[in-house]
Order: structure tokens, then sequence, then C-alpha cells
């Protein structure tokens, strides 16, 4: 049975008459799934399940608010605790006290760490990472592997007119509007592929302020391929930075780099899961390289507020608690492996990756866009807001975890006949999902 949208569909054209690209974050635009199907606008988030603006219920076994709901959707904890410092008053002329109890929990989790600084979103919190490098080093070029955010240094590696960040999250990432003048100073190379990474330094050895990387996303780290990261930041005196933000608290509580080997970076970003889906970022470090940030002027109002850091220290410790993390992997190991199972009953090519926390799936082969629109279409019918894309929560169960894989099954059954009838386009009731960064008209 078709779900109702009249209200999800007027809130967008509402939305795309007065918001640039209709929403704020790309990643939840209604293209990226499928126009026309997708409900891109909830009124209610408890738990697992969310509902739309005309009131229909979903399962949400897609991104979790691309990550950030770690525990789940208005976790009791985190909430109470948001409430108590709410009461007590978000801001004031002095400074919270949690922002210092924050900095102790965090150092407590990373022994290596030992000072912080804290913004409100993971992209600003990434350019304070390379500023604070930049200042410490006085050299200006970045090393980078991996999707860093939206900021004027990452972009800048698409000024030399090559789509240089196409592989490392979406393709077409425009640099309009970032100044020409930072061309050539964000140099990509892939993740496992060592080989990269020295010819830049081999090429920038003067210049070279920091190697950025994430731990982990799509594939496992290969033998050897960190400690060389590491070892050829400290060859040229680059400060070695780990982007956490989207691994962070997945398979541990804290860094992936805590369980992926005995190295240890000079800076970590965290953010996303940090607050369960309340504002807060964290940048954290060693006291010789976070020192710098003193030489350079880098302060905002909002990064002084109170609600941020006190739903971090909620999220963590129950993160500690319940070994969250363990759940997590848990479940994304089972959804990849229904995945496969599921694809190869119904004869449908796809590649499975990701960490298990935060697992994808992509159909091989033509017709992949239109696929993934015509699935999230069948799981939409039965009850479930799903994608090519599964960012497990603590709240999901394993009993929800079979209710999808079995709706799943359903809907891979249907992908299967259209594809052998020859009328998948036909069955769109959406248009086709867009899969990289495109005007919105």
């Amino acid at each position: 049975m078709k779900n109702k949208l009249f209200k999800s569909m007027a809130m967008q054209a509402r939305a795309k008459r007065r918001i640039p690209g209709m929403t704020q974050l790309l990643s939840k635009r209604p293209d990226m799934f499928s126009l026309g199907v997708w409900p891109g606008y909830f009124s209610k988030a408890r738990g697992a399940y969310l509902w739309d603006l005309d009131g229909n219920k979903y399962l949400d076994m897609s991104i979790a608010g691309i990550g950030a709901n770690v525990l789940g959707y208005a976790d009791p904890d985190v909430d109470e605790a948001v409430k108590r410092a709410i009461a007590d008053g978000t801001s004031s002329s002095l400074n919270c006290p949690e922002e210092v109890e924050l900095a102790e929990l965090f150092c407590e989790l990373h022994p290596w760490a030992e000072m912080i600084r804290y913004t409100r979103s993971g992209g600003e919190a990434m350019t304070v990472a390379v500023r604070i490098a930049r200042a410490h080093t006085g050299k200006d070029k970045v090393a980078f592997c991996g999707y860093h955010g939206w900021h004027d240094w990452y972009l800048a590696a698409n000024l030399g007119g090559e789509n240089a960040l196409g592989e490392h999250l979406l393709p077409g990432l425009s640099p309009t509007g970032v100044p020409k003048g930072l061309v050539d100073t964000a140099l990509p190379f892939h993740y496992n592929r060592l080989n990269e990474l020295k010819k830049i330094v081999s090429a920038n050895r003067k210049e070279l302020a920091a190697v950025v990387m994430e731990p982990i996303r799509n594939q496992e780290p290969e033998p050897g391929f960190i400690e060389g990261v590491r070892a050829l930041a400290d060859e040229v005196n680059a400060v070695f930075i780990m982007d956490e933000i989207s691994s962070g608290f997945r398979l541990t509580t804290g860094g992936a780099h805590l369980v992926l080997g005995n190295v240890v970076p000079d800076i970590a970003v965290f953010s996303k899961a940090l607050g369960n889906g309340y504002p807060i970022a964290a940048v954290i470090g060693t006291t010789s390289v976070m020192e710098a940030a003193q030489t350079s002027f880098i302060s905002s109002t909002n990064w002084t507020e109170r609600i941020g850091p006190t739903a971090a220290i909620a999220t963590i410790k129950k993160h500690l608690k319940e070994n969250v993390a363990a759940h997590l992997v848990q479940l994304g190991q089972q959804v990849q492996q229904g995945w496969s199972e599921i694809a190869q009953k119904y004869g449908i090519s796809i590649h499975v990756g990701g960490m298990k926390p935060m697992s994808h799936f992509s159909f091989q082969g033509e017709h992949n866009n239109a696929l993934k629109a015509y699935l999230i279409q069948l799981m939409l019918e039965q009850g479930f807001l799903a994608s090519n894309l599964y960012y497990a929560m603590y709240a999901h169960t394993d009993e929800h975890v079979q209710a999808y894989l079995n709706a799943m099954g359903c809907a891979f059954a249907g992908l299967s006949d259209a594809l052998q009838k020859g009328d998948l386009i036909e069955r769109l009731d959406g248009q086709i999902a867009q899969n990289g960064f495109k005007r919105l008209n």
C-alpha cells in the first residue's frame, strides 16, 4: 500500500522556493534517494522509528541522521541530561564547566591526547584542525584521503579542473567560490595506496603542513598502511590528523584508531555520533600541536554553549556502559551478510562494503540509480525508511534487523521481476536517484 505524502510533498515545494538546494545537508536531499517518494521531512522521531508530516510511521533502517544518532532518536538518557542543562541555562557571560569535564573524559579515552577545542559541526572542526596544523608548522599544503567537509581548504583539491574529490565520497563537488589562490594546496591520495602519498611527500617536502585521513570507512586498512602514513608525516614534520567524524564511536567508545593498531595521531577530530544528534564536535591533540591554536584566531560564541558538551558527556557515558559499539558491529555484520544472501538469491549483482556499523551496497551494471530508487520505493511501501545504506543505532534490535531483511527480500524480488520484464523505469513513482552533487532546479 502506497503512503500518502501530500503534506510532505507540499513542504518540499515550499523548501525549493526558499532554500537553495532545498536542504541544509546534501546527503538529506530527497533527490539523493528518489524525489517524489522520499518523505523528506519528519514530524517526530523516537527510538528507531520516525513519522513524516503525513503521519506515516517508518522503521528507520537507513542513515540514522547521517550517523549522528548512534544511540537512537530522542534517547531518554541524553535528552534528560540536556533538559537539566536547559533548565539551568544554556549560555551566559561565563563558561560552562561541562566543557572541562568533557575534555577530561576525552583524554581518559585517548591517553595520547592532552588538549581539546570544540566546535559544533564536523566540517568546521576539520577546518580548525587544519588551521592548527598550519599554525604549528608554518606550512600551507595538506595531503588527504577521504571526505572531510565543505570548507575551502578541502574543496581546493578541485580547483585544478579535475574531479579530484570524485572518488573520496561524492563526484561533482564544485569549488565555485573557493579562492583560486588555494590551487595545489590540497593534495589527494587514495586509501591503502601508500605510494601515492610518497609521491606527494617527495614533491612537497618543505610545504606539507598536515596529512589527513579517516582511519577507516569503505575498506579495512591493509597491514602497514596507517603506520606508513604516520611515518611519512613524521618524515616531513607534518601534523598527522585522524578524521574520526564518521568512524568515531562505531567500533569502540572513542576513535576507531584505538582498535586499528598501535598508531596514534597528533590530532583527532570527532562529531556526528558524539552528541547523539545534538550539535557538538571536538578537536583533540597533543599539547605541543594544540598550543598552536593560541598563535591563530580560532573563536566562536556558540562554541561555548552548554547543550553540546552536556549531550556528549551523556552519550559517551551510555556508550561505554552499554558497550554500544559491539552491538553496532554485530548488527552491521547481520545486515551485510543478509544483503549478500538476498542479492544472490534473486540474481542481482551488488558490491557490499563499509565498516560494519556504517554499511552500504551498490548495484553493479546499468540502471544502478533506477534500481536504488525502486528499492527505496518498495521499502517505503512496507513501512521502512531504507536505501542502499545502513547506519546502525543502539535502538535497533535483532528483531528490527530480521524484519528489515525480510522486507529487503520482498523488495529484491520486485527488482528482479522489473529487470526480467524490462519495465523498471515505468514502475518508478518518483525520480531516479542521484549519486553526486548536482544543482537542484
